[in-house]
């Protein structure tokens, strides 16, 4: 019997259709935007996809996390090959990078009119963007809309098929309840209003001529919806990246020597956080002297059980900055829980981007953790798909 399920979005400017057939396994997607219907003839694959979901605001480092990330699970990240160049979609050999802006359901000038910024959810798709990311968790493929970041203009859809690994990053990928319970794991980056000062005066000034004045317009008009919509959802993520200002230098504010918290909450399934010397205990450690070279203002760690929007949470921290990342290795070896696969991974790693923003802070040492701990998330949750059949005989 065919199974038929509608949904009307609360987008301002888009009405779309879902519609399933259990007896032929075809998944339709009926969608109009801008009064354009896209139909999509939609087959099932026969694999289950796990689903990891990264939030943060724009320009707080999601671009590099990812490269790091995809990295861990072997080859590069590159655009659908004979797409559309300016996909914001990136395929490696296990994994798939889905912005989410391409569910806005206004276009640039769209959202202009309307009053409203990318962040105010009326600005997105949420009933289409559950959809497809159950779809491809179930390993569907499915046709998805492509925002045009150069254009600001919404773009035909692509066809995305379902990978080993799916990973969802943008403003608010756990926004919305029912795509957030489809989220096998989940990272929120959050950076301070300090250092995300900073950072946009060294980029906009420096890079792009902005004045200071801008700058801080720019920001000002954002705050109000990033309080609203974006900084709430980091109390639902598994791990969270917290970069705050140094506290090794007083007064600091430029932004170039760095605070990093990686907060993990305790409890979640097939992730146990990572800790430093002894599980569960209170650490502080200052490494520098002939075995981790140190100039100023040098590099201080901290372990801690703590609690996050009442969770409990396990934190580790660095304040500082490495001079030398092959000796990276020492700091590597008084951590546990980093799921490894040899010794010195986590320095391998580093070592091989160390090009990438953050690669001598705090920022990228807790992004190559995270990755590693992903990849290993991944893969007991494949093992007990794999089991689970035959336990379920034997019952």
């Amino acid at each position: 019997m065919a199974v038929s399920t509608i949904y009307s979005t609360q987008a301002l400017n888009s009405t779309h259709f879902f519609t399933s057939s259990s007896s032929s396994k075809q998944v339709f997607f009926y969608r109009r935007q801008n009064n354009r219907r896209f139909n999509t003839i939609i087959t099932c694959a026969a694999q289950q996809t796990v689903v990891i979901g990264l939030a943060a605001d724009s320009g707080c480092g999601k671009s590099t996390f990812m490269r790091r990330l995809t990295s861990v699970f072997g080859g590069a990240a590159e655009p659908p090959k004979g797409g559309n160049p300016d996909s914001n979609t990136l395929i490696s050999d296990m994994t798939t990078v889905i912005c989410l802006d391409d569910y806005h359901s206004l276009d640039r000038t769209g959202r202009k009119e309307k009053g409203v910024t990318a962040l105010d959810p009326r600005a997105n798709d949420f009933d289409l963007m559950y959809e497809q990311v159950k779809a491809l968790k179930s390993g569907i493929a499915v046709e998805k809309p492509i925002y045009n970041h150069v254009t600001g203009l919404l773009d035909a859809p692509e066809l995305i098929q379902p990978p080993k690994i799916l990973v969802i990053e943008g403003l608010h990928p756990m926004f919305d309840e029912r795509v957030r319970d489809l989220l096998d794991f989940s990272i929120y980056l959050d950076i301070s209003n300090e250092v995300k000062f900073a950072w946009k005066i060294q980029r906009d000034m420096a890079e792009r001529g902005h004045s200071l004045e801008s700058i801080k317009a720019s920001i000002e008009a954002r705050k109000p919806d990033f309080e609203a919509f974006i900084d709430p959802q980091k109390q639902y993520a598994d791990a969270v990246i917290e970069v705050l200002p140094t506290q090794l230098i007083p007064d600091d504010n430029e932004g170039k020597v760095l605070r990093v918290r990686l907060i993990m909450k305790e409890g979640v399934k097939y992730f146990s956080p990572v800790y430093l010397f002894d599980e569960g205990s209170t650490i502080s450690w200052i490494p520098c002297g002939r075995k981790l070279t140190c100039s100023y203002p040098g590099i201080k760690f901290n372990y801690a059980p703590d609690s996050y929007f009442d969770h409990e949470v396990s934190v580790v921290e660095m304040d500082g900055q490495f001079d030398r990342l092959d000796e990276l290795i020492y700091v590597e070896s008084h951590l546990s829980n980093l799921s490894t696969k040899f010794y010195g991974e986590v320095t391998q790693q580093m070592l091989k981007h160390a090009d990438f923003p953050g690669s001598n802070n705090g920022t990228g040492l807790f992004q190559t953790i995270v990755g590693l701990k992903i990849r290993d998330l991944y893969e007991q949750l494949i093992a007990n798909k794999a089991t689970a059949p035959a336990e379920a005989a034997k019952a």
